[in-house]
């Protein structure tokens, strides 16, 4: 198989998250990509017309894109992917917890987009702060909602959100979002050592 593949994306890092805890890094060959919303860049749109990484080319099948349809996919091709979606009342719980670390992650990028692709003089400092309220109750939900099954068994709720939380830091530390939220603050530091996670650090 072959990841299309970036170091600094977030939905990139929530699969390579998943190989390492299959253990199927080896079985993945990984293709330098990736590009802005106003030009695809690397990516090939041949394998992904909506030009965006994650996308897996596969030997058996058609080019998988979206890092929750590719997440899956990892994931059912090991014995160890049952439980990152688990059965009963949890699965709705790890889906809509990777939803919330998906939405958090499309706000994340928007600000990033308008800061980078915009002069500073025309920058829509409403929607930027906009994004970022989003991104404020989700961290106010989990902090006082979502800590029961953050400290449960790793799913594929968890790995969303700890990618939130690790491209915050990369790309809006000066946001301090520990400061507010000390129990998830906590876990993250907890769950940032695992191999995985320190194995996909995005530079």
């Amino acid at each position: 198989m072959t990841l299309h593949h970036s170091p600094t994306s977030p939905y990139v890092r929530k699969a390579m998250i998943l190989l390492h805890e299959m253990g199927l890094t080896d079985s993945v060959t990984l293709l330098n990509a990736g590009g802005m919303p106003t030009d695809p860049g690397k990516m090939s749109v041949a394998a992904n017309p909506l030009s965006k990484v994650p996308a897996l080319e596969r030997d058996d099948g058609c080019t998988l894109y979206d890092s929750r349809v590719i997440c899956r996919y990892i994931a059912a091709l090991s014995p160890k992917g049952a439980g990152f979606y688990p059965d009963g009342p949890s699965h709705w719980e790890a889906l809509t917890l990777e939803a919330t670390g998906d939405g958090m992650l499309d706000a994340a990028l928007l600000i990033r987009y308008e800061v980078t692709l915009r002069e500073a003089g025309i920058q829509h400092e409403g929607w930027m702060d906009g994004q970022w309220q989003k991104i404020v109750r989700a961290l106010s939900a989990l902090e006082s909602r979502w800590m029961a099954h953050l400290e449960g068994p790793m799913t594929i709720g968890t790995v969303s959100i700890a990618c939130a939380l690790g491209y915050l830091d990369f790309r809006f530390a000066d946001r301090e979002w520990r400061a507010q939220h000390p129990q998830l603050a906590g876990w993250y530091a907890r769950f940032a050592e695992r191999p995985s996670m320190q194995a996909t650090i995005p530079a």
